[in-house]
């Protein structure tokens, strides 16, 4: 036995240890306890809500080594963020180490997001010979549901939904006994004591909450499985509730059982999720590269967008289509695993689609009887359990920059876990996030907690949504928040949200807060940038629309320094699913009305009627704002090219104008390059002396040369080489007055990865130091970040005063 593991007792001296970080709901007191009884030391470990407190007592030579095993090889799932060490006085306890009962101080929190299944646990799944076989489950200190079960802190059992499901004498065996891997793991559970699973039938009418006891046993348990794997195999549409919230999911290789769930889910091109059986499918379907093989394989279980294999896939044309990239996950929860594969002589195919289960623009369900009122309509089958989801927790996806992740979505899996900035913060604020995508974040000093996704703010349920995941996340967090940061938009929901609250109020402008979200996740609050916040839509200080910003911009403000060339959107709401109005209107203003109609119709953007309707529309003052929106410019490009004419879902026209682009470059690689451009100091200036992108200039350029019969690709990679080259050069000419060699990029433009690369390049070759987001989103779910981080150095001017 080596030196460190001798089990002789010392009793030289005494120290106080506390562990802040991921620490609870991992294992991480049973791996002190057997640490400290391997080194013979005396003491206890225990949950004291903040932090994990361990008081040892031994040989100086033993307690160094205890402190090295924790920090350099503790649980697999445990994070460290902070480690205090103390010297105690008092004398050592008689008897062995021990885990005390748990008990609540104030402090900083760290919750554990949920935990996909883990190896050790999938094994044990399949084993016919162990009494967890085919448990939907299965658990242990390394894997299943936490933060989405979690009632408050420190984490035990009585404090999570599984309270509702008292122990069996072997599971409590196993959760008394360190020599067990479920030592001390909260929702232990078999298929003797755990929760149930049971079919609901839509549009039946139940007496809520179900109870499993009262139904058939046909349709429950095994049974209920087994029915909804047939279901599935038959062409049907299951809703299937999982670890935080209900999935559709059907056959994702039978185009009728796609098509069909796109007709009840009013869908008819936002990409579909795939969940595959494992990694054999995945490599069928997709390229596959190692970085983004070990994120699908790892604990967190993201789904991930990947590039789809040219030949022999299988999935159905319309699960993405006109896509080149597909959102691809791993079963991440043991009812997953055995939707694939159950002993039951049912074949089930290896890829099945898995979407989230909400009405359109509601958020995700998460009880039966939402699933019942809202589902009833989308599915065939309701396959539920009696395990309750007390906070929503939707799927996190991402795709790779760089071999980086770039988050698209922060949920499942990452979030709550806080982000940490240098800045010395003090003080407890909320800020409510954005109109879409929302999530909110709860900071609490120089910890900063963005929540799960939740949804966009135009239906009134992800109000609601809203309201509840804010106060469960107030109780967990143990958060008082004296003030609240919102949008600076009066007419959003989530700024009337915020104002209800009663606390003090910050306004964030929109593309100020997207660039602070960017400095926060780099730790570069301390740093002065150039923001390039490019996105849809946000409110401006002058009332109009932005969203193609360039922000000289530092913990302390912004100035508007740079800006695309402002334009005319008239529409409404129509304007930002509908590209041709966008484009019409931006012909007109340079080439005038005439020439904009006749160019519109050659191009098929409108009959002569339509394109005179619009132009109506913005001469008079209709229904009609001043815009610098870098999004519509994407959609605009898009209907010139004859891409596509209108969205169905945010983003399809930019999302079309990259695919072009890609497919063009990736035939055509000789191509890329960087155009010429007319010098910035001949550029004009708006009236408040900010320098503006001649991006007026790109429309009516497009329009004539894809008249003139050039190829959409390749006018499609012009476009996006232009504005990335505009940027570059305003970044350039600015910096010769101020000095400032960095740039963020940042806003849901910036989710398109050519653009993105792009633009870093052009600055990089400029000498411009560039920061990037990776685990926040650059959409509109990162926001909160930059709102929270505003309203913190809003408390300390205040308290400067």
């Amino acid at each position: 036995m080596q030196q460190e593991e001798k089990r002789e007792v010392h009793t030289g001296e005494g120290r106080l240890l506390r562990v802040y970080g991921i620490v609870q709901g991992v294992g991480f007191r049973p791996f002190v306890k057997r640490a400290a009884d391997a080194l013979g030391i005396r003491g206890s470990v225990c949950n004291r809500g903040p932090f994990v407190e361990i008081r040892a007592f031994g040989s100086g030579q033993s307690l160094n080594l205890l402190k090295k095993r924790i920090l350099t090889s503790p649980p697999e799932r445990a994070v460290i963020l902070k480690f205090d060490e103390t010297p105690l006085t008092e004398a050592a306890p008689m008897g062995p180490f021990v885990i005390r009962e748990s008990s609540k101080i104030s402090g900083e929190i760290f919750v554990s997001p949920d935990i996909a299944i883990c190896p050790a646990c999938e094994k044990e799944l399949f084993d016919r010979n162990n009494r967890r076989y085919l448990h939907p489950f299965i658990n242990c200190t390394s894997c299943g549901p936490r933060v989405t079960i979690l009632d408050g802190m420190p984490y035990d059992r009585e404090r999570t939904s599984m309270k509702a499901f008292p122990m069996c004498e072997r599971c409590r065996y196993e959760y008394t006994h360190p020599s067990t891997r479920r030592y001390d793991a909260q929702p232990v559970c078999c298929n003797d004591c755990g929760p149930r699973v049971y079919l609901l039938h839509p549009g039946k009418a139940y007496s809520l909450p179900v109870r499993v006891e009262d139904l058939p046993k046909e349709e429950t348990d095994h049974a209920a499985i087994s029915a909804a794997r047939r279901c599935i195999r038959e062409g049907g549409i299951v809703a299937i509730k999982g670890i935080g919230g209900f999935h559709l999911c059907c056959d994702a290789a039978n185009e009728e059982a796609v098509s069909l769930l796109r007709a009840r889910k009013h869908r008819p091109a936002k990409p579909f999720a795939v969940m595959m059986r494992d990694l054999n499918a995945v490599r069928r379907e997709c390229a596959l590269g190692g970085e983004e093989e070990a994120v699908l394989a790892g604990h967190q279980k993201p789904i991930v967008l990947l590039p789809k294999q040219k030949s022999g896939t299988r999935l159905a044309p319309s699960i993405a289509p006109g896509q080149d990239t597909v959102g691809v996950m791993l079963p991440y929860a043991p009812l997953q695993l055995l939707l694939f594969r159950y002993d039951d002589g049912i074949e089930i195919p290896d890829a099945l689609v898995m979407t989230s289960a909400n009405a359109s623009g509601a958020p995700i369900c998460r009880d039966d009887a939402g699933a019942l009122s809202e589902l009833s309509d989308l599915c065939d089958l309701i396959l539920s359990h009696n395990r309750e989801i007390r906070l929503r927790c939707d799927d996190s996806v991402m795709t790779f920059f760089e071999h980086r992740p770039y988050m698209i979505r922060r949920s499942r899996g990452y979030a709550p876990l806080p982000f940490v900035v240098g800045q010395p913060f003090s003080g407890c604020v909320l800020a409510v996030g954005g109109e879409l995508k929302n999530t909110f974040c709860i900071a609490k000093g120089s910890l900063l907690y963005p929540s799960p996704y939740v949804g966009d703010m135009g239906d009134v349920r992800t109000g609601r949504a809203l309201s509840e995941s804010v106060t469960r996340m107030e109780h967990l967090l143990e958060a008082a928040p004296t003030v609240v940061a919102c949008d600076l938009h009066p007419g959003y929901q989530t700024s009337a949200y915020a104002k209800g609250l009663g606390l003090p109020l910050v306004t964030v402008q929109h593309h100020y807060a997207h660039v602070l979200s960017c400095l926060a996740e780099n730790d570069a609050l301390d740093e002065t940038v150039y923001g390039v916040s490019f996105d849809g839509t946000g409110y401006g200080t002058d009332g109009t629309v932005w969203g193609g910003e360039i922000l000289l911009s530092n913990l302390d403000g912004f100035s508007r320094a740079a800006s695309i060339t402002s334009f005319p959107q008239s529409g409404g709401d129509a304007a930002a699913r509908e590209g041709w109005r966008i484009a019409v209107g931006c012909l007109a203003e340079k080439l005038g009305r005439d020439a904009a109609i006749q160019m519109g119709e050659r191009l098929f953007l409108g009959s002569k009627a339509e394109l005179t309707m619009q132009l109506a529309l913005s001469e008079h003052g209709i229904n009609t704002v001043t815009s610098t929106s870098a999004g519509r410019l994407f959609d605009a490009a898009s209907a010139i090219l004859g891409i596509r004419r209108c969205s169905t879902f945010e983003g399809e026209a930019s999302m079309a104008l990259e695919t072009a682009a890609e497919r063009y470059l990736a035939a055509h690689p000789e191509k890329e390059e960087v155009p010429a451009l007319q010098g910035p100091e001949t550029w004009q200036r708006g009236a408040d002396g900010r320098l503006l992108l001649p991006t007026d200039q790109l429309l009516p350029e497009l329009a004539r040369r894809r008249l003139a019969g050039e190829d959409a690709g390749a006018l499609a990679l012009w476009f996006h080489e232009s504005l990335a080259a505009q940027v570059a050069a305003a970044l350039s000419f600015l910096r010769k007055k101020s000095g400032i060699s960095k740039a963020a990029l940042t806003g849901g433009v910036y989710q398109n990865l050519l653009f993105l690369r792009l633009t870093k390049a052009y600055l990089e070759r400029d000498h411009f130091s560039v920061l990037l987001h990776s685990m926040v989103p650059p959409n509109d779910g990162g926001i909160c970040l930059g709102q929270a981080v505003a309203a913190l150095h809003a408390l300390e001017k205040e308290k400067a005063k």
